[in-house]
């Protein structure tokens, strides 16, 4: 039987909710009666609860017909529990059910002995995901309490981080730049890159002296490489400071901030830029940018935008970049 949006609820249709369970309580039900309960919210659907009497008793779960339930529908792991007040009072478990619901067909679970009068309804969801095309599969639970935890951990360890460098609470090593000085901790910095690490584990000048001399950047580039290490910096320092903090990266072995520059690099490739971009994807060992600028030059014809300065760059480009660059002419020439 198919139950629809326009069935009779009657006075003590309404569901409690807590956490991930539901109940419904119903006072009177007789020998040949059906009851649908009013609908209540769980995850991100309305749910209904039905049940059925003729010659078996059939309790259904469905979520609110519509297009939530056609383009999002729930899959749901979950178990029923039908108790009865008695005396004696007495009650029946479904199995763990994990199943794809859209409508009132898809699940039945006919309750093999029933008694007259006032009866519960218990649905303890276990789990609740967002169905797909595939039956098989489903993505992440939609309880909003899942990987909380997680984030707020985050959120406060970067927090602390945060405090940390800019209250320079505990520094233990100062960072010389060409135009000033910061302070950093040893075991953030360590922590990052294996060049740090290296500097204050083995007796080298850095260990003894709790001073780092970094004479190829400004401090304001160096404030946003520590921004990076500590998880503090803005999307317009990176920005301004990426050929910097590229560089950077490369000589301290920082892999994460190296390979994010070089995403960063390939997003805004130009004919103004492109040779530049070229010679530092050459000079970082960065195969997708290096790839990114020789298909913008030879394959979307951009090496004509760039004649004035191709001339330039071949006298001062490394023999073998300037062999790749040739192969990939050859690659994309089509002689008529």
């Amino acid at each position: 039987m198919s139950v629809g949006s326009g069935s009779l609820s009657g006075p003590d249709s309404r569901v409690e909710t807590i956490s991930r369970l539901a109940q419904w309580r119903i006072d009177t039900f007789g020998p040949c009666s059906y009851r649908r309960s009013d609908p209540f919210k769980l995850g991100i659907w309305n749910w209904y609860l039905s049940v059925e009497k003729s010659r078996s008793v059939y309790v259904r779960l469905f979520p609110e017909p519509g297009r939530l339930a056609k383009e999002q529908p729930p899959h749901a792991r979950f178990l029923l529990r039908v108790s009865w007040a008695g005396p004696p009072r007495r009650s029946t478990v479904s199995p763990v059910i994990e199943q794809l619901l859209r409508t009132s067909d898809d699940f039945v679970w006919q309750v093999e002995v029933m008694s007259h009068g006032r009866f519960t309804i218990d649905v303890e969801f276990l789990d609740l995901r967002i169905g797909t095309n595939n039956a098989t599969e489903s993505s992440s639970s939609v309880w909003p309490n899942e990987g909380v935890v997680q984030k707020v951990a985050s959120k406060s360890t970067l927090g602390c981080l945060s405090r940390m460098l800019t209250e320079s609470i505990h520094a233990d090593v100062t960072i010389n730049t060409t135009d000033g000085v910061l302070k950093a901790h040893k075991s953030v910095l360590a922590a990052c890159s294996p060049v740090f690490e290296s500097m204050f584990v083995h007796d080298l000048k850095e260990k003894e002296s709790s001073t780092i001399d970094i004479s190829d950047m400004c401090v304001d580039s160096c404030s946003a490489l520590l921004g990076f290490v500590y998880g503090t910096i803005r999307q317009e320092q990176f920005w301004k400071h990426r050929l910097s903090l590229l560089a950077a990266a490369n000589k301290y072995g920082i892999g994460d901030l190296k390979a994010c520059c070089e995403e960063s690099l390939l997003e805004d490739i130009s004919s103004g830029n492109v040779l530049e971009r070229l010679h530092v994807a050459w000079l970082y060992q960065l195969e997708k940018l290096k790839k990114g600028c020789l298909t913008y030059l030879f394959v979307f014809g951009k090496i004509y935008d760039v004649r004035d300065e191709i001339n330039g760059f071949f006298h001062h480009a490394d023999r073998e970049l300037t062999l790749e660059m040739f192969q990939e002419v050859l690659s994309v020439w089509k002689p008529i």
